[in-house]
């Protein structure tokens, strides 16, 4: 699957969440320590636009604050990287990063940004008591891909410590368990 189809089909799923919080569900608790359901819109929103533009000189359009709005705010964010990838330019440019190197932006977009919004659905389904259901196929990848790297990914602040759990549990249980949240 290319980049603009994967953001396609995963920040749809992250939208109807963001869509389906019930009233007063953005101030409820979500999983990552000190957050509510607002912070896990506002991480989104608020980090991707400056990586591109320090590696990639792109400036996404903004919305209304994620505190004023949270769904407006994803939407015009969403669309923006959506048109981007969309872009027939995209997979010819190259993102820049001083602690990845140079990276087409396609995938880079895919890596680093679209596979955050997947994990964080988990969270801001969690916080508002939606379907928390993640891809298990995706799940196994994405715990597969991230093993190697677990001293990297802990050591950058990122990740909470692994939540043990049953050698036999699902691979989203596994995969939650791995970035530190208690799936339970």
């Amino acid at each position: 699957m290319d980049a603009a189809q994967e953001h396609r089909d995963i920040a749809g799923t992250f939208t109807g969440r963001v869509r389906g919080v019930p009233p007063g569900g953005w101030d409820r608790p979500a999983p990552c320590e000190g957050w509510v359901a607002r912070d896990v819109v506002g991480h989104l929103v608020e980090w991707f636009p400056g990586f591109l533009r320090a590696g990639a000189g792109i400036e996404l359009p903004k919305g209304l604050p994620v505190g004023d709005d949270p769904v407006g705010a994803w939407q015009v964010h969403s669309d923006a990287v959506q048109a981007l990838l969309d872009d027939p330019g995209c997979g010819g440019r190259t993102l820049s990063n001083p602690h990845i190197g140079d990276v087409p932006l396609d995938r880079a977009i895919s890596q680093f940004y679209t596979a955050d919004v997947f994990l964080h659905t988990w969270d801001l389904a969690r916080a508002t008591g939606q379907d928390e259901r993640l891809d298990p196929d995706r799940c196994a990848a994405m715990l597969e891909g991230m093993l190697p790297m677990e001293a990297a990914m802990r050591g950058s602040g990122h990740y909470g410590p692994r939540v043990e759990v049953p050698g036999d549990a699902d691979p989203q249980t596994r995969l939650l368990a791995f970035i530190g949240r208690d799936p339970r």
